[in-house]
């Protein structure tokens, strides 16, 4: 039968228990319109005072379905992190957290169904941690009065599945506070919990009773955090030391249990694995207390005895061998692979003699205060791991049980590498960052540890090892894999024993050569070690065979260079390219089979990430070769299209073409033009407003797009200049996209000045600046003044003064000066104050030279220009002093007083051209100022001199003698760039005779120089005069 109900608005629907339990039925149910309309109405109620206790009671009714009790307790657990602390918008009040609190512990203890009792304690986990102790005192003792108690089953565990999270909340607080309030507790829960975890394993060791092996998982979880993160100093705790040792006895007999392959097998796992966690995280996190408890030692010695016997089955050597010999690698498995938790066992143990090896040679550095006890523990800790444990013998046998059994491949790793060779391959290179999680990735930083730390022991056996089977004539594939390993490894350490270079031409070129089966284990491997050992000692002799090697290792027509030997030689190749030593000369014999090779291996794998790995390398291989990739170019470029069209969503694939575009870009300079049509609609795309990828995209279109800019020869195309409008959206985006932003339209301005100064394009640009300027950190509004210096330089360039005056006078529409003339005059006001009334400038240091820059700026480029600005703002009484000063008045004032603050030279020289070619005005507020004028005549003429006798020199003036002829290497913008420093006033006019002439002008204007000194000379101090005179300027 149809519904005619009407659904009320949310707001309009009170909230009340029932009304709840309704919305939660409607958005658990199956159907979806329901579902939408509850889940609108909860939201709405979230607010709401009494939301969270309601929630609770629809929780608590056991009469309801278990699906609307689950979404409840969900919604209710998801909440306390938004609205349970006090300060919280929406916060719940004090009275419902007092009745979700007092229900909280009995609603645990009786759960029955195991997905709720979760939720339930993860629930009072978060509020514990909020407000344990100071809210909720008793979150921990209640719930250890009930481990106390004779409680029944149920309640037991469910009040150990509470304490578990509790202990989990309060253990991964980052406060001290927090830290400290679970160390206040821990002792009293420790107690009890340790009482009742070596009862429930007495208990159920007899008959392996399921219930009560749970009960002892839990509590040993539990156990686990709380000696880890309930103490500072573990080993100074009897109850602490005693349950250590029970938890070593427990170790051994859970072995025993599990060589009896009994029912049980899962849960005893679990109890071992919990045990060797205890154990590893006490090494790594109490390194001085793991040494000092009892028989910790002893501990890891039996634990290394794990690993051996581990290691013994770790490959099955037979099944490797025959796969090996036969060429195919066939199903049988390995001995460890129905036993994960021996792996698991075996990889603590490595983790552990990894963590007491850091201990003595590499301990952790703190700041924490420490005792004199501390350091007396620390080092008797230090002395018994360094003489009881890693004593030489057992240094060499770890690194010989490590180099023999667990460098070697399992039959399942070789018969992977055939089945599924990219995804095997992948995981392989990926291993090393995951190292905690696998035997051989952990084997091999120990390894490196050991070999770093005993140079001494263990280099010798090493490279005895080692020549023993780098023979071309030596067939053992697996061993020589796992000691070529090493060597890899190993490189820092044994580069001064071994000559490498001997072993790539005798050997290596060699091997990679063979057609046997199960070579192909050696020419992956070749291809690692070239890559480890590149950048530590390959002599410039040797480095050809190195890519000789690498060219043929890429070959797919030789059937040993599988995809795994191919894919793994691509990535090193990125490895080989990155030296430092790496010369293009060498290179380039061999360059354009492997470079072509490369693009083939790009378009048969599957995988983005390999894919993105081998473009990777051809990307380095771009930036080594700079000009020289030019034959290659066309067919890097034809291969991207597919590649984007190919990656879908994923942008981390359409990053690295961006990012081999801009290197292809900037390495072919200005013959690269035709790849910049393939450019310009990828950068489009990107930085539009509203694109979909900006967010993904945004910085490498515009890496692509500055480099696109630069190397963009004069004329630019139409489809670049139309890109401008681009530009001023992304301003408002700030950060490093704002900075980039400001660069390429500085590039821009120097590609095409007379487009980027026709009359809309600048009132859009001033628009855009004037937005910026003042608002931004001194660095980056040096940007945006270094753009107005350049705007107001090229239309000076572009049209003399009548080309400057019209950009001048949009400067000033735009607001612009307006900006720059306020924080000045603010600046001066500031300065005028003293004492305890003293104001701090609105603009000062950096940011007033570049404002006082753009001014002088103006003046050089029309002295009528700046005039009219004064004038026109001379109306405005914002701008007038307190006592009627001026613009002009004011503005020299604290132009001259800056002055000595400026310290580049070419800023000096700037400021003094601009206020010299103020003479020229003719005006009062400049000559009245003649003694500044004056001061500042001297101190920059003397600096820019040569020497003291030179009465005519500038040291900023550059001749066409100081620039560089060979411009083969030169990008297009960096000869644009020098020509526009090669032009500017500050190195084409000589200063002293800048000078000269315009007070010449002056003294003339004035009515000959007697007139001048009666009405101007005559203020300025004799002794500034003389300094002056005695230039020899006039």
């Amino acid at each position: 039968m149809p519904s005619f109900s009407i659904e009320v608005a949310g707001e309009a629907n009170p909230l009340t228990e029932n009304l709840l339990v309704r919305s939660l039925t409607s958005a658990a149910s199956s159907d979806q319109n329901q579902i939408q309309t509850g889940t609108k109405q909860l939201e709405q109620w979230e607010k709401s005072p009494g939301f969270y206790r309601h929630l609770q009671s629809a929780y608590l009714d056991d009469r309801l379905p278990l699906e609307i009790r689950y979404l409840a307790i969900i919604q209710l657990k998801n909440g306390i992190d938004k609205y349970w602390r006090k300060t919280a918008l929406n916060a719940v009040s004090k009275e419902d957290k007092e009745i979700i609190r007092s229900r909280l512990l009995d609603s645990a203890l009786n759960e029955t169904d195991d997905r709720l009792a979760l939720q339930n304690a993860l629930l009072i986990a978060k509020i514990a941690r909020s407000e344990y102790p100071n809210d909720w005192p008793d979150a921990l003792s209640s719930v250890a009065n009930v481990l106390r108690s004779q409680a029944p089953p149920l309640q037991l565990a469910r009040a150990l599945l509470v304490l578990l999270h509790i202990v989990k909340e309060l253990s991964t607080g980052r406060l001290q506070r927090t830290r400290q309030n679970l160390q206040a507790a821990t002792p009293e829960i420790l107690h009890v919990l340790g009482t009742l975890y070596a009862t429930s394993v007495s208990s159920w060791q007899s008959h392996l009773e399921e219930a009560t092996m749970k009960q002892s998982l839990l509590a040993i979880k539990v156990l686990r955090r709380l000696i880890i993160h309930g103490y500072e100093h573990p080993n100074r705790d009897a109850a602490v030391a005693s349950l250590w040792q029970l938890t070593q006895q427990h170790l051994a007999t859970f072995m025993q249990y599990q060589e009896q392959q009994n029912p049980q097998t899962v849960l005893i796992d679990k109890h071992m694995v919990q045990l060797a966690k205890l154990h590893h995280e006490m090494a790594r996190e109490h390194p001085a207390a793991f040494a000092l408890l009892p028989n910790s030692i002893e501990l890891v010695r039996s634990y290394w005895a794990l690993v051996k016997s581990y290691g013994e089955n770790f490959g099955s050597k037979e099944a490797v061998v025959s796969a090996v010999t036969s060429a195919r690698i066939g199903l049988d498995g390995d001995a460890d692979e129905d036993k994960p938790t021996m792996e698991k066992l075996a990889l603590k143990g490595l983790l552990i003699i990894r963590a007491c090896a850091k201990m003595v040679h590499n301990p952790a550095q703190t700041f924490k205060h420490r005792t004199p006890q501390d350091k007396e523990e620390k080092s008797k800790a230090t002395e018994l791991i360094k003489n009881e444990l890693l004593t030489q013998p057992f240094v060499k046998e770890v690194m010989e049980i490590i180099v023999t059994r667990f460098f070697v491949f399992r039959a399942s790793d070789l018969r992977e590498w055939e089945e599924e060779p990219e995804e095997w391959e992948k995981r392989e290179e990926g291993e090393g960052e995951d190292w905690e999680f696998s035997v051989r990735s952990c084997s091999e930083k120990l390894f490196l540890d050991l070999a770093i730390n005993y140079k001494d022991l263990l280099v010798q056996p090493l490279l005895a090892v080692f020549y023993s089977v780098a023979t071309p004539e030596n067939e053992n594939i697996l061993f020589k894999d796992s000691v070529y390993t090493a060597i890899g490894l190993a490189a820092p350490v044994v580069q001064e024993q071994l000559d490498f270079d001997a072993f790539i031409r005798q050997v290596l070129a060699v091997e990679v050569e063979k057609q046997l089966p199960g070579y192909n284990i050696i020419r992956r491997r070749a291809a690692i070690l070239l890559g480890q050992w590149i950048a530590v000692k390959i002599s410039d002799d040797t480095r050809p065979t190195v890519y000789e090697i690498f060219q043929h290792l890429l070959d797919k027509q030789d059937s040993l260079n599988d995809q795994v030997v191919r894919v793994t030689a691509g990535r090193q190749f990125k490895t080989i390219c990155d030296d430092w030593e790496f010369k293009v000369d060498h290179f380039m014999p061999y360059a354009e089979t492997t470079l072509l090779r490369l693009m083939q291996l790009i378009e048969e794998v599957e995988l983005t990430e390999t894919k993105m790995a081998l473009l990777d390398s051809i990307s380095n291989a771009v930036v080594r070769l700079e000009h020289r990739i030019a034959p290659f170019a066309e067919r890097i470029v034809n291969m991207l299209p597919s590649l984007w069209a190919a990656s879908g969503d994923e942008h981390l694939m359409k990053q690295a073409i961006l990012t081999i575009l801009a290197r292809l870009v900037n390495a072919l300079k200005a013959d690269g033009l035709p790849l910049h049509m393939l450019a310009y609609p990828i950068i489009r795309g990107a930085v539009e407003p509203g694109s979909e990828t900006q967010v993904y995209l945004l910085d490498d279109a515009m890496d692509l797009w500055a480099d696109v800019v630069v190397q963009t020869p004069t004329p630019a195309s139409p489809e670049l200049l139309a890109m401008v409008r681009y530009l001023y959206p992304i301003y408002e985006l700030g950060s490093e996209n704002l900075r980039k932003a400001l660069e390429i339209t500085a590039s821009y301005i120097l590609l095409a000045p007379e487009y980027m100064l026709a009359a809309d394009r600048r009132i859009e640009l001033f628009g855009a600046l004037a937005g910026l300027l003042g608002s931004l950190r001194p660095d980056a509004n040096g940007l945006v003044c270094n753009l107005l210096e350049m705007v107001i330089r090229s239309a000076e360039q572009l049209g003399a003064e009548g080309g400057a005056l019209p950009v001048i006078s949009d400067l000033v529409k735009s607001g612009i000066v307006e900006k720059l003339l306020k924080g000045l005059k603010g600046s001066w006001t500031a300065h005028c104050t003293t004492g305890p009334n003293r104001k701090e400038p609105p603009v000062d240091g950096i940011m007033e030279t570049d404002y006082l820059s753009i001014i002088a700026r103006i003046i050089l480029a029309s002295t009528h220009g700046f005039i009219q600005i004064t004038d026109h703002f001379a109306s405005d009484r914002s701008f007038t002093g307190a006592k009627g000063e001026q613009i002009t008045d004011w503005l020299l004032e604290e132009w001259f007083s800056h002055f000595e603050n400026v310290g580049d030279p070419s800023r000096r020289k700037l400021m003094c051209l601009a206020l010299t070619q103020l003479l020229e005005t003719n005006r009062h507020f400049i000559l009245v100022r003649l003694q500044s004028l004056m001061t500042v005549w001297t101190d920059v003429i003397t600096e820019l001199r040569d020497s003291a006798e030179e009465t005519t020199g500038d040291s900023l003036v550059y001749s066409n003698g100081d620039q560089p002829t060979d411009g083969s290497m030169e990008s297009p913008e960096d000869a644009r760039r020098r020509q526009w420093t090669y032009s500017d006033a500050v190195h084409t006019a000589n200063l002293p005779a800048f000078v000269t002439r315009h007070l010449q002008q002056a003294i003339q204007a004035a009515g000959g120089l007697e007139i001048f000194q009666q009405e101007w000379l005559v203020n300025v101090d004799q002794d500034i005069l003389a300094a002056f005179s005695a230039m020899g300027i006039i």
